[in-house]
């Protein structure tokens, strides 16, 4: 009998199309999540709290594979590390991370976070597999839709992206899972860049409206690693094939 796949943040934007993607593939799932929910159709729910190191043991009970996409504002890395550990003492064959194009460049604390718990992985001495992508789309709609509601939109001078599908990445996800450890493995972004007006005119069009923009300029060290490009990845990257006017037609529209 093969053991279920355990999944942290399987409810989440990303564990939505990876899950059902598992089950496609006649895998059973057990999903980490801090709510309880009751386990149907290859799926089973245990209530837990990585940071709070709560309820790991249980989930990780059993399981060969783990993919972590579980994450927040901060404190990733000190969730990972709680994971790494009962994973260890599980005896997990493979490690799948989920982290993000930047966590080694961008000096701020959520890459910082990001990148602790990529380390975390790979000294852990389990058998793992990282993948680094781009921002979702889901993430850059959610900003412009944030900032068209002002009566003037600014714009950080050099701030682009590469925004890609959620979907594209869960399915580089699910198979990275389903084959053999690979380490680093190369990043994962959308197939166009956009500076943060072509991200707003885009979504002001679709919605017919219209908006002044005010450039204003990125301070810090921040600042300089954005207009410098580090969130950004081309060289050896994998590259996504549905764009961000794809994703507002379909969303939007």
């Amino acid at each position: 009998m093969t053991s279920p796949i355990l999944v942290t943040g399987g409810t989440g934007t990303l564990g939505g199309h990876i899950v059902p993607l598992l089950r496609a593939a006649g895998r059973d799932v057990r999903v980490l999540s801090r709510h309880s929910r009751e386990s149907a159709d290859g799926i089973e729910y245990v209530a837990g709290d990585l940071l709070k190191g709560e309820g790991i043991e249980a989930a990780v009970d059993g399981v060969d594979i783990v993919l972590h996409l579980a994450g927040g504002p901060k404190g990733d890395d000190e969730a990972t590390r709680n994971l790494v550990r009962a994973a260890s003492r599980a005896g997990v064959r493979h490690l799948v991370y989920i982290s993000a194009i930047g966590a080694d460049t961008v000096p701020l604390g959520w890459f910082t976070s990001k990148l602790g718990a990529e380390r975390a992985i790979a000294d852990s001495g389990l058998p793992w597999t990282t993948l680094r992508a781009a921002q979702f789309h889901d993430l850059a709609l959610n900003v412009v839709q944030t900032m068209a509601k002002l009566p003037v939109i600014p714009v950080p001078g050099g701030l682009r992206f590469q925004p890609v599908d959620a979907r594209e990445v869960a399915a580089r996800l699910v198979e990275l899972t389903l084959g053999e450890p690979a380490g680093l493995v190369p990043d994962l972004a959308g197939p166009k860049v956009y500076g943060m007006a072509d991200l707003s005119r885009a979504y002001l069009k679709v919605r017919g409206k219209r908006r002044l923009m005010m450039p204003v300029r990125m301070p810090g060290k921040a600042g300089r690693a954005y207009r410098a490009g580090e969130n950004l990845s081309f060289e050896g990257t994998a590259v996504g094939k549905r764009t961000w006017e794809d994703f507002l037609a379909e969303r939007v529209s």
